[in-house]
């Protein structure tokens, strides 16, 4: 039995050894796209600001991360039932994201590179529209959560980060069923490590 919890004493000793823990704080800009059936579809430019922490050993790490985004789309005419309707419509997110990704880093201790992947939920807090199409369109039955996938790259120098990364919309934002929209975004951010 004492050879058992000395064993486990220097397991526990040498992952926490090999463990790193970093926090940090991150804000930058993204380039959002409503994808879908909806017509012709513009980026809208938005920002991200929030925190992320970063644990992991021998070149791997996990990293989740909270953040507040603006997110949305530009879009011209829509297709509907066979018919066009010409106009502009507008729709802002303001969301929470919590992406949670697992990635590996390579380099040395103050300069080293990293690619990531993994799941992204995001919770609207505040959805807007304008309209101005030939019939009355509902962009205001949009949903409150939204499940996406993030991969990119970063590189490390001292305590700065930056990363760059693509998220894909896996869920439809529309819950009307009238259209498929799903949010898809490039991520440009600026990390700051705090320890």
């Amino acid at each position: 039995m004492k050879r058992i919890a000395l064993s486990g004493l220097l397991l526990l000793a040498s992952v926490t050894t090999f463990a790193q823990f970093t926090l940090g704080l991150k804000t930058g800009v993204n380039l959002a796209t409503l994808k879908g059936d909806v017509g012709d579809e513009s980026n809208r430019l938005g920002y991200q600001a929030g925190a992320w922490a970063r644990f992991g050993g021998a070149g791997f790490y996990l990293q989740p991360e909270v953040y507040l985004g603006s997110k949305g789309g530009e879009f011209g005419s829509i297709n509907q039932d066979g018919t066009t309707y010409h106009g502009e419509g507008k729709v802002n997110f303001t969301t929470l994201d919590i992406p949670v990704l697992l990635g590996n880093k390579f380099g040395f201790d103050k300069l080293n590179f990293r690619i990531m992947a993994g799941p992204v939920i995001s919770f609207v807090l505040d959805k807007s529209a304008k309209e101005n199409f030939e019939v009355a369109t509902d962009f205001n039955n949009y949903k409150d959560q939204t499940i996406g996938l993030q991969t990119g790259a970063g590189v490390d120098l001292g305590n700065i980060s930056v990363d760059l990364r693509y998220e894909k919309g896996l869920s439809n934002i529309n819950k009307s069923g009238q259209y498929d929209q799903k949010q898809n975004l490039w991520h440009l951010s600026l990390g700051y490590k705090l320890f």
